[in-house]
């Protein structure tokens, strides 16, 4: 299966954008190769800015760029594009609801031997509470082009969530992004399994050995976690009567949060979450950080079988 980053096909679509509409402009922290921002620096000299290593001004010049009537897209680690900067998010692009689109990089712990300092597992939590703000959490090269393209047609501020390592392309060129509408890549009975980002594919290969097992799970996969499609959830916990979570986040404020959240109001059953556990991640291989903190096909079924 083709496997490509989603931070890849962000660079590419964003430089695609730039040549349909001149109106788009990219910021980046001194990060442009790792970001692929620098496919658009190519292209559009005079509409990329790199703001060193100062995010905090590259959220305000955005802000600015975006009063102006102009549609910047701003891009760093998702670990400084989120933290760092949270005040400046909040005031002045939230607030008042400007059109400004942060698509962080390098997000959860697959950003590998850089380690706790550059891991961010707390953004999807920071950006989900902040009123006016659109979250995206791609599962693939495929829905980040879709998402790209639905934060460029927004009217408001959008969060998208890209990651460093390849990950296994789902879809094919006819799938349709809709933004807050999840995608059901599996059918169930016994189980739901909800994930986000790169765990949609291990959480695909975990219905797989399920299904070995005489179980039949079903997978939905939620690229949108604000405005959350909080009907499809409730379909499927009313379909097979439990649910997992998995998601390479914190399972406080993340993607668990949100479905327990959504569950507890409107249609409880059992459920588990997978995802890191109030935890810091370390240096390592990003598919041995993955196995030790929990985040594999094998954990995510395990999962499953202990809530049935």
């Amino acid at each position: 299966m083709t496997r490509i980053a989603t931070r890849e096909a962000y660079g590419k679509v964003l430089a695609a954008l730039g040549g349909e509409n001149p109106d788009v402009v990219v910021l980046d922290a001194d990060l442009a190769k790792s970001t692929k921002t620098i496919e658009f620096k190519k292209r559009f000299p005079d509409r990329f800015f790199d703001m060193g290593i100062a995010e905090a001004n590259m959220i305000g010049t955005a802000a600015g760029l975006a009063t102006a009537g102009k549609i910047p897209f701003c891009s760093t680690f998702a670990v400084f594009a989120t933290g760092r900067v949270f005040d400046q998010i909040r005031q002045s692009v939230a607030y008042p609801r400007l059109h400004v689109t942060i698509a962080a990089t390098h997000a959860g712990i697959t950003v590998g031997e850089d380690g706790s300092s550059h891991q961010s597992v707390e953004d999807i939590a920071l950006m989900r509470v902040l009123p006016n703000m659109t979250v995206f959490v791609p599962a693939d090269a495929t829905e980040t082009v879709g998402a790209v393209r639905a934060a460029a047609a927004a009217d408001g501020p959008v969060y998208i969530r890209l990651g460093r390592a390849g990950v296994p392309v789902l879809h094919g060129d006819d799938f349709e992004f809709v933004p807050g509408r999840a995608v059901e890549m599996r059918q169930g009975l016994d189980a739901t399994i909800i994930a986000c980002g790169l765990m949609v594919a291990q959480a695909l290969e975990a219905a797989e050995q399920l299904a070995a097992e005489g179980l039949e799970v079903g997978v939905l996969n939620i690229h949108t976690l604000k405005p959350l499609d909080i009907q499809a959830i409730v379909d499927a916990a009313q379909r097979t009567g439990a649910v997992v979570t998995a998601e390479e986040h914190s399972i406080i404020g993340g993607l668990g949060s949100a479905v327990a959240e959504t569950l507890a109001e409107h249609y409880p059953v059992p459920m588990l979450r997978v995802g890191l556990r109030d935890v810091f991640g370390e240096s390592g291989k990003p598919e041995e950080l993955l196995r030790k903190y929990g985040l594999t096909a094998v954990d995510i079924a395990n999962a499953v079988q202990t809530l049935l």
